[in-house]
């Protein structure tokens, strides 16, 4: 440590610096060097002093607690991500493809063609996702080390939830000032400009937990809904919409968005609707349902015979008998491909498909519910390498 001390009272000064630097550092002093040059009126003091004694501070459990739990999260985070990184570099070499380049998109390709299934259920499938979408998020440290919070409404035991909920507050007396200085200018708030939430809803419980990063309870989740409602509410809420658009999400009504094709009419002046690309396994079929009739089906110029056993021709005959309209139509059907079962179901889809346009909405629904407006995407499972079969195993014999 050098120091430098300028003046007329050289000594004087150097007594009272060696005194404050003796009082500073606590006699812990090792040597002091003067050195004094009269002609520049100037003293130069070198100290080489103890280094100073550093005062640890205590750290509270629960921030001991915190930090021992949030490291062994990221040595598994860092664990996880070296594995993903690993598997996906593999299969870019299996595809023959760029590792350096092999995208997410890459990723879900390539193991839908490695790894085939007749399983559409996605958590059914295989899947190599990146772990931060797979594990859920942590909470940054909600405290500094002497254990003194952060957030403002951490003992109430969910601080982002509450928060939210002050933060909806906040909109509605923003929202009550302007309402109160509108009806001091004697203006009104437009009705055909507030917030309609028709055809979308509020965020899950689950969903809002995942945004919050907290778990929360069923009473809670409902004064979040109240508070929301009131808020939309408001003859201003307009003014918020891009709040609450955060907290919406649409719904849409699976059977409202089927288009359903109005009939033709043919040379003999009945109405008759067709289905083309009715699907099922490898099957390929087209439906034409004409009415008024009396029941006759053709299914590649024969009738219901055209299946000798008897569940095929169940299979095409219950959306009719669901539906009520057996015996007052009229069916033709050409198919190609895929066995018995394979063919009955296509038909029974383009049946279904065809009689929307004869029945009212009541019954569409009631056939949605039924599942036969559902096309069946099931496909034979493939046969599995050192087993007999998709699931069947070889006979294991001990001896």
């Amino acid at each position: 440590m050098a120091l430098r001390v300028l003046g007329l009272n050289i000594l004087k000064n150097n007594t009272n610096l060696v005194q404050g630097i003796s009082r500073l550092n606590n006699g812990a002093l090792s040597s002091v060097m003067f050195q004094l040059s009269n002609a520049a009126y100037s003293t130069e003091v070198t100290v080489q002093a103890a280094p100073l004694a550093i005062k640890k501070q205590k750290v509270s459990k629960a921030m001991k607690a915190y930090l021992e739990r949030a490291q062994e999260h990221d040595e598994f985070m860092k664990t996880q991500h070296l594995e993903y990184q690993i598997g996906k570099r593999h299969l870019a070499n299996m595809m023959g493809a760029d590792p350096e380049t092999f995208t997410q998109e890459d990723v879900d390709n390539a193991i839908e063609y490695l790894f085939p299934s007749g399983i559409y259920d996605k958590k059914a499938r295989p899947a190599m996702k990146n772990p931060d979408e797979v594990f859920p998020a942590r909470k940054a440290a909600e405290f500094d080390e002497t254990g003194r919070p952060f957030h403002s409404m951490f003992y109430t035991g969910n601080p982002n939830f509450f928060k939210l909920l002050y933060d909806i507050v906040e909109e509605l007396n923003k929202l009550y000032d302007l309402e109160e200085r509108m009806l001091r200018r004697g203006q009104k708030a437009d009705p055909n400009q507030k917030v309609d939430l028709t055809g979308f809803n509020w965020v899950s419980k689950d969903i809002l937990e995942l945004r919050l990063v907290e778990k929360i309870s069923d009473i809670e989740y409902n004064s979040f809904i109240a508070s929301m409602e009131r808020l939309v509410s408001h003859p201003y809420s307009y003014k918020c919409k891009a709040f609450i658009d955060e907290y919406t999400k649409p719904l849409m009504d699976h059977s409202s968005s089927l288009e359903i094709p109005k009939p033709h009419i043919d040379e003999q002046g009945r109405q008759y609707i067709t289905t083309y690309e009715c699907l099922r396994k490898t099957a390929r079929a087209d439906v034409t349902l004409r009415v008024p009739g009396n029941g006759k089906i053709t299914i590649n110029g024969k009738d219901i015979t055209y299946f000798e056993d008897t569940q095929p021709r169940e299979q095409v005959l219950f959306p009719l008998i669901f539906t009520d309209m057996l015996g007052k139509c009229d069916i033709e059907a050409n198919v190609e491909g895929g066995g018995s079962s394979g063919q009955a179901g296509a038909i029974r889809w383009g049946i279904a498909m065809c009689l929307r346009s004869f029945v009212d909405q009541e019954t569409i629904e009631s056939m949605r519910l039924a599942g036969l407006l559902t096309r069946d995407y099931r496909r034979r499972e493939r046969k599995k390498f050192g087993q007999e079969g998709a699931r069947r195993k070889y006979t294991w014999k001990k001896r």
